[in-house]
């Protein structure tokens, strides 16, 4: 992980290194991260640069999950969770904080998702490569995910 400092981000700085479910690691660790960085310096972290930190990270987790997955020889290894972290840190931005039922519903739903890649979510997932594939099938599960939430609020 630190041969490359695209690793330590696409790695999600260790949580991807877990011998047992890497990927629910990773969200463990986007969960976790959320609220530290929402509590420790809430002036900071609030719903716009939040907007910010997830486009950037989407764009800044193409290139390190590209780099990562190129030097691993296996472009989409299980040992990157950066596409996690930035797909569930969306999910939180739309979650309510204090609502920690929902946040763990959104947790399981999401991991649901990402594992099992039902459709469309495997067709992009086959399809795209690199980085971008890497990032965007998470992403397509986040989707999924707020969707899945708001039909369940509104039933």
């Amino acid at each position: 992980m630190l041969r490359h400092p695209a690793h330590i981000l696409a790695q999600g700085f260790g949580s991807g290194l877990s011998s047992v479910v890497p990927g629910t690691m990773g969200t463990l660790f986007a969960w976790l991260s959320f609220h530290w960085l929402s509590g420790y310096w809430p002036q900071c972290f609030h719903l716009n640069n939040w907007i910010i930190i997830i486009i950037a990270g989407f764009v800044v987790g193409i290139w390190a999950c590209d780099v990562t997955g190129k030097h691993l020889g296996k472009p989409d290894d299980g040992s990157m969770v950066w596409d996690e972290i930035i797909a569930f840190w969306l999910v939180l931005i739309f979650v309510t904080p204090s609502d920690t039922q929902m946040q763990t519903t959104a947790f399981l739903i999401f991991r649901f998702f990402d594992m099992v890649k039902p459709p469309p979510i495997r067709y992009f997932d086959q399809k795209w490569k690199g980085g971008f594939g890497v990032m965007a099938d998470d992403i397509i599960a986040a989707f999924f995910t707020l969707l899945s939430l708001a039909i369940w609020k509104v039933l």
